[in-house]
């Protein structure tokens, strides 16, 4: 983990515009229309509409999506009590993370007012703003009192999160710890130390899953909260024990099989975690100083099951696993509190998780190769995708079986899709394609077996129900690697073309690719040469009609593949090329890119042909084509090199496709500006158009384009998806992640149920 300084934590605040939020608009405003229904005389009709019913405020306005971030200063993080203000940076943070991980707007509001009577007052004025309310960084015993009068007297959500978050975490980790320890939560010796908002959250937590109140010790600044202490607050009083042999941390921990620390750094000696039982679970949440450091802890106890609240060690306690997608399930079924069946729904989500196979994402993000539920993960990492459906779901089916929700969910599986297309981790276009796949699911061969993303992209698609996935490769290998990587190979053929027992396929594929190509100078023996490598075999078998479709190209140079895809498969008839396509899904629509792998320095008929093959894929996708030909000049501001090229390649497709909305040459802003362009060129066949197709002068720029606009942009690329052979044959490239190939997978498979259904009918 990074050093944080002083300089840079203040830069990263300060730089471009100040502070980490803002209002984006949500709704067209660039026409005097638009301003008219945004406000007067349009807004009167939706403030009449929750005038009759107020929870058409719901309908009409942002409440179901907006949550308030509230603190008086108190507490901020370790900083104590600094003031409203001084804490707006932390709440600005929370408002980040909640849209980040769970599409939820926020407004902060700072209450400069630390007298709890005015502070709910002041609240519960505000509250109708708001679909719910996340109290922050208020101090104890105070925020007690704060939080149950507001959850008894508003109709929104209403939750401390420093009390209850590292409660619904550290639960879900507890239950987890328990598991791998072989112990049961109502045997266990719990140590609390620390007596504050979170300790007492977290303890009420433990004991409603199980723990038993009479083995719980806690302890506070002044040692062990006993029955015979004096000086004990409500709050307190209900943890006090009547244990009269403990004075101490020291004498508390012996025997102990948990210790929970809320407390201070350094507090915790190795001794004292040698004196805990066998297996000892140990959450040191202190921060930034845990109250025993991860390293000591391990040293002392090599069994220890150890978690912390810094994310450079395994196990982190991290309240954003929860917060966010508690608040997102609350927000979508409107309810009006969330009570304990949802946050004991969301520590059972949470713990469940940690036990499933860990996304390809993931395991990149921390640089490890497979993230195994064990001792160094019981607890799911924040960047999990699985998060905002798995808690957010589980909430959200908590509040409506509680009572609480004011809307009902009828369809799980589309609730599951809306959250990922909230995140953009699927889009609508995405999860048609998968949809389309499932229906009728293909035998596909994927060349590189022995690639870790090949494997497991090959091994999702199976468990996802896309295809019949064909592993090329040496078995073992295969075999071990998935071994490694905790794959489950069972359904999945693995065929190794080089063992002795394919030699009569191989010899059957070079004969007939030497019939095929005898014209052409084939030979039989060069071709058996060639059947022992991947991509003619692979590719033969496509052809053959043993396999349906082919996916290639993590480790094979381009040049190469498309080599042996024009001999084995061939260019569809009435073309002379095929090429290539990106999809690019973002804020501001799908739109599909070309030609972006294949064509390097197409001439106007090599564009020509791109043009017809984009133009016909993207009706394969069930949109209308909407194409501009890209190039640095303006209908014919250029009349040599590659604008002349981009100028002839228009006028054949404007000659012979009149009813395809298509022109050019043109430079990309005018391209995907209508005002600008209707203005400047109103005599385009594009006027009055939004485009959607972009078709690319040259191999560089198209592949430059897109790899912008992914580095650049919030966006999800589909690609390249192949245009143009006889055969489903589709490419990945070197960087393709475990979902990009599994979203190819998905294309291929359609192509192959398209090609199939097309030879059925002729």
């Amino acid at each position: 983990m990074a050093k944080i300084t002083k300089e840079a934590a203040l830069l990263y605040h300060s730089q471009g515009k100040p502070g980490k939020i803002e209002v984006v608009p949500t709704k067209p405003y660039s026409t005097q229309t638009d301003l008219s229904l945004a406000y007067s005389p349009g807004v009167a009709e939706p403030c009449l509409e929750i005038e009759k019913d107020p929870q058409n405020a719901y309908k009409y306005t942002a409440k179901g999506n907006l949550v308030a971030v509230i603190s008086n200063g108190t507490a901020v993080l370790g900083l104590g009590d600094i003031g409203a203000l001084s804490g707006k940076p932390v709440m600005e943070g929370k408002g980040l993370l909640f849209k980040i991980y769970a599409g939820i707007d926020v407004f902060d509001i700072e209450v400069n007012e630390k007298d709890p009577e005015k502070f709910i007052q002041a609240v519960k004025a505000i509250a109708p703003t708001f679909g719910g309310i996340n109290l922050e960084d208020i101090k104890a015993p105070e925020c007690f009192e704060i939080e149950k009068r507001l959850k008894a007297e508003l109709d929104i959500p209403v939750m401390h999160d420093d009390q209850h978050g590292t409660a619904i975490i550290s639960s879900a980790g507890l239950l987890n710890a328990l598991l791998v320890a072989g112990k049961k939560i109502e045997d266990v010796k719990i140590v609390v130390n620390g007596a504050g908002a979170s300790a007492n959250s977290c303890t009420k937590l433990y004991i409603a899953l199980g723990a038993r109140k009479e083995n719980i010790v806690m302890l506070d600044s002044k040692g062990v909260i006993s029955t015979s202490r004096t000086d004990l607050n409500e709050s307190k009083s209900f943890f006090a024990t009547s244990r009269t042999d403990i004075h101490n941390l020291a004498e508390a921990m012996q025997g102990a099989d948990v210790f929970l620390g809320l407390s201070k750094g350094n507090v915790v000696s190795q001794d004292m975690v040698r004196s805990m039982a066998k297996c000892p679970i140990v959450f040191a949440l202190a921060n930034p100083v845990s109250e025993i450091s991860y390293e000591d802890a391990m040293a002392a106890r090599p069994d220890v099951l150890m978690s912390t609240g810094r994310s450079d060690y395994p196990n982190q306690i991290n309240n954003v696993i929860g917060f966010p997608y508690i608040f997102r399930g609350a927000l979508d079924t409107q309810a009006s509190a969330i009570n304990e069946e949802m946050k004991l729904a969301a520590v059972k989500a949470i713990a469940n998780l940690a036990k499933q196979p860990v996304p390809d994402i993931v395991n990149a993000v921390y640089h490890v190769s497979n993230l195994t539920f064990g001792p160094l993960y019981f607890i799911p990492k924040p960047v999990d995708p699985r998060l905002i459906t798995e808690v957010s779901m589980a909430v959200a089916k908590a509040a409506i079986d509680s009572g609480v929700a004011r809307k009902t969910i009828e369809d799980w599986d589309a609730y599951k899709k809306q959250l990922l297309e909230l995140m953009g981790y699927k889009s609508k276009l995405t999860s048609q394609l998968h949809d389309m796949a499932r229906r009728d699911p293909k035998r596909v061969v994927f060349a590189e077996g022995g690639h870790p993303n090949m494997l497991k992209a090959a091994v999702e698609a199976y468990n996802e129900g896309l295809c019949h996935p064909i592993i090329l490769g040496n078995e073992e290998r295969i075999e071990k690697l998935a071994k490694e990587l905790d794959l489950n190979l069972e359904g999945i053929e693995i065929v190794n073309l080089r063992n002795d027992s394919e030699t009569g396929r191989r010899e059957r594929y070079a004969h007939l690719l030497t019939e095929k190509r005898a014209r052409e100078g084939a030979n039989y023996d060069e071709a058996t040469d060639k059947m022992f490598e991947r991509n003619y075999f692979g590719m033969m078998m496509v052809e053959t009609g043993e396999a349906d479709a082919f996916i290639t190209g993590l480790y094979t140079k381009y040049s190469n593949t498309i080599k042996v895809a024009k001999e084995v498969i061939g260019i569809q008839e009435g073309f002379k090329h095929f090429g290539t396509m990106h999809i690019l899904n973002s804020k501001k629509g799908t739109f599909f890119l070309a030609d972006t792998l294949i064509n390097r320095h197409p001439d106007s008929e090599t564009l020509t042909d791109v043009a017809k093959l984009t133009a016909k894929t993207v009706h394969f996708f069930n949109q209308t084509p909407v194409m501009a030909m890209l190039s640095y000049s303006n209908f014919g501001s250029d009349t040599t090199g590659s604008p002349l090229k981009v100028h002839e390649a228009v006028k054949h497709m404007q000659e012979n496709f009149p009813d395809l909305a298509i022109d050019g040459e043109m430079q990309v802003n005018f391209a995907l500006n209508k005002d600008l362009r209707d203005e400047k060129y109103p005599f385009t066949r594009l006027f009055g158009k939004e485009v959607n197709t972009l078709i690319f002068p040259n191999l560089s720029s198209a592949n430059s384009g897109y790899k912008l606009i992914q580095s650049m942009c919030d966006t999800e690329l589909i690609g390249p998806i192949q245009m143009g052979l006889n055969k489903p044959i589709h490419f990945t490239d070197i960087e393709s992640s475990v979902r990009d190939i599994v979203n190819i997978t998905a294309v291929a498979v359609i192509d192959a149920i398209v090609a199939k259904n097309t030879k059925n009918a002729k």
